[in-house]
């Protein structure tokens, strides 16, 4: 009996352990995410009074504070090396080789701030990355200028970002949207594109379809996109025993990519492994992400809130 009372209040221990050791996870990866005051910022944004520019109940809040963005993240990115115009910008003036966690960081700050945040602090962020596109401007290898003021390029980035959100969300997302909820996500995402001066972005899936598609013609692949593309896929800036984790992340991100993009980014379609092996692949590390990340998320926990309410 003594054996068994022992098992018994061991229980509590191990699930406690448990516990400690997925929130540490959980706060480590957010931490790498959204910086290491990420939390203290979103917690800011939380609290702050005021009007938002959505709804607790808007469908954009629900994408944005699901794991399956960190797919949608990397797809984004892959895809929107093939533009050579938007490219060059990306290899002239960012630096995403020397600082791509500060990237990432600012990129989610911008989602954070429009999704959830006060109207003041989501105009600032806006009125901020316009101030910095004015200083993104040159001329690329081919010999074309470009400007990421430029409303075309503004179009691209935005066309890419809410497709690769929606379909990742759509794939591997905890709660995948009825028609009426994927045209919703689309329009929240429109307003949003509106304020960054992106011209008649689309409100509906079929819009978003229709102007994604439009770009085909324009698309290529180029030293600067296949290094970038490199440099994704094989290089990420993480300590070897992450490395697995993130490959996979990788894999599972390929089998999103529409068929369209395979030729540029060189990358197979092959439909039997994604839909056996890939896909099934990025259910499991979503839901790992999910796990780690939820508990001690406030985004995740506004959501689940309004939701419950």
């Amino acid at each position: 009996m003594a054996t068994t009372d022992n098992r018994i209040t061991k229980i509590p221990a191990v699930t406690e352990l448990i516990t400690t050791v997925r929130d540490s996870l959980g706060d480590a990866l957010r931490a790498r995410v959204i910086g290491p005051n990420g939390d203290a910022r979103a917690q800011d944004l939380m609290d702050t009074p005021g009007p938002r520019w959505f709804d607790e109940d808007r469908p954009v809040r629900r994408v944005h504070s699901d794991a399956s963005m960190f797919i949608g993240g990397l797809r984004s990115l892959m895809i929107q090396t093939l533009h050579p115009l938007a490219m060059a910008g990306v290899a002239n003036h960012s630096n995403y080789k020397t600082d791509p966690w500060g990237r990432l960081q600012r990129t989610a700050d911008f989602l954070a701030a429009t999704t959830f945040g006060p109207a003041d602090e989501a105009q600032k962020i806006i009125d901020r990355i316009k101030h910095v596109h004015g200083f993104v401007n040159g001329t690329a290898s081919d010999g074309r200028t470009y400007s990421a003021n430029d409303p075309h390029l503004l179009r691209w980035v935005h066309v890419v970002e809410v497709d690769s959100f929606l379909t990742s969300h759509q794939r591997y997302g905890k709660e995948p949207f009825d028609q009426a909820g994927r045209d919703g996500y689309v329009a929240d995402m429109a307003l949003i594109a509106a304020k960054l001066d992106v011209p008649n972005p689309p409100t509906t899936e079929k819009e978003l379809s229709e102007q994604l598609l439009s770009f085909k013609d324009e698309l290529k692949s180029t030293p600067e996109s296949r290094d970038a593309l490199k440099y994704l896929m094989f290089q990420p800036p993480l300590p070897i025993p992450a490395r697995a984790a993130y490959y996979a992340l990788v894999a599972a991100t390929a089998a999103t990519l529409p068929e369209w993009s395979r030729p540029f980014l060189r990358i197979p379609y092959l439909p039997l492994t994604e839909r056996f092996a890939l896909r099934p692949l990025g259910s499991g590390i979503t839901k790992a992400f999910r796990w780690i990340t939820e508990p001690t998320s406030p985004y995740r926990k506004a959501v689940d809130e309004d939701t419950m309410a």
